[in-house]
């Protein structure tokens, strides 16, 4: 018999859903949002774009293949997106105590107590992700039985891109010919290896670092949490870059930073795009290509300068899923061409990026 506990997930509206903790044993904070994918809850758990959230897994089966070993290679976490879990906590509507996988170490609640993490199951995730897409991703809370209140928590009103970055320089495929400043809002490790194997020398600095200071070949901005408004330093960084002529390229915040750079303003998504199934069309063209995704905030392409253009679009909502300079080699997606999890159809952009690199 395992020891659970009852858990209740409160909505800013008053809504309650009641349910059963795995997991930390504790209350927790954040923003509800939801996720359509059927696989991949470890990469997701680690993509610090969750940083402050509840994550809600729409696919009903979580847990049955378990979790990973978190062994280091090479600086990084070798099967997982980032050295730690960032979402608040994780919901869905069942949990499987009995995991089998070849590649399994634990259990992902042994894992969520490891790391302090609240998890909870029984909740008709089907009804919640309804009201979400209804009303909006909302603030809400989770109350395990036994433990004392907590007060609604906004990620969206603090800079998670600071909290996100690294704070030090580090390096990948030191050695490698061509040099890659990555600013890093809140990277994921398949970005790094996705460049490093393609001859890149990765330079990774936090997301306010002067990078005009590093002799480098070319600048790529990574992904990361919350609202982009609040990385102004980045931004300032970024436009100085633009005045030059090295290829710069930008994946989900790292495209909304871009389009801020370019003069473009940001809005916030309804219920923002989490899935690994997302549609987008290059502009100009009919070529359409299936996508992973992670972000809630999109760029209003009719504020862009005139240098710059839509490079793709959603399919679904017609949102910006990236941009490009008009005559420089400059340009981003708003999806994740490096997956993990996900599709991989769209990983050649690494290739555009490193091949505009001169050497």
């Amino acid at each position: 018999m395992r020891e659970t506990k009852k858990a209740v997930l409160v909505l800013e509206d008053g809504t309650k859903f009641e349910g059963f903790s795995f997991g930390a044993t504790k209350a927790c904070a954040g923003e509800v949002v939801f996720n359509t994918a059927m696989t991949a809850y470890p990469e997701s758990l680690t993509d610090p774009s969750y940083l402050g959230q509840i994550l809600v897994s729409t696919y009903p089966i979580v847990g049955n293949y378990g979790v990973p070993p978190r062994t280091v290679n090479d600086g990084m976490a070798e099967f997982l997106e980032s050295e730690k879990i960032h979402p608040e906590a994780i919901i869905c509507q069942d949990y499987s105590w009995d995991y089998s996988h070849w590649n399994a170490a634990s259990s992902l609640s042994e894992w969520l107590i490891e790391e302090n993490v609240v998890g909870v199951y029984g909740i008709d995730t089907r009804a919640l992700t309804k009201l979400l897409r209804e009303k909006g991703s909302m603030l809400g809370k989770i109350i395990v039985e036994g433990e004392a209140d907590i007060d609604f928590y906004d990620p969206n009103a603090e800079n998670l891109v600071a909290k996100a970055s690294c704070t030090e320089v580090k390096e990948y495929g030191v050695g490698n010919e061509k040099r890659v400043v990555l600013v890093d809002c809140g990277v994921k490790n398949n970005i790094i290896r996705c460049l490093v194997k393609r001859g890149a020398h990765v330079i990774r600095v936090p997301w306010n670092y002067d990078f005009s200071t590093i002799d480098y070949d070319g600048l790529f901005i990574a992904n990361g949490p919350g609202n982009p408004d609040f990385a102004e330093e980045t931004v300032a960084n970024i436009r100085k870059a633009l005045a030059g002529d090295r290829p710069i390229c930008g994946i989900c915040m790292g495209n909304q930073l871009l389009s801020k750079a370019a003069g473009a303003k940001v809005y916030k998504l309804k219920y923002g795009h989490r899935s690994h199934n997302q549609p987008v069309r290059e502009v100009g063209t009919n070529r359409c290509f299936i996508t992973s995704q992670n972000h809630g905030f999109a760029v209003d392409t009719t504020t862009l300068a005139e240098d710059w253009e839509p490079l793709f679009i959603n399919m679904n909502d017609e949102t910006n899923e990236g941009i490009r300079h008009k005559s420089k080699p400059f340009f981003s997606t708003q999806f994740h061409p490096e997956a993990c999890g996900g599709p991989t159809d769209t990983e050649f952009v690494f290739d555009k990026f490193i091949d505009s690199i001169k050497k």
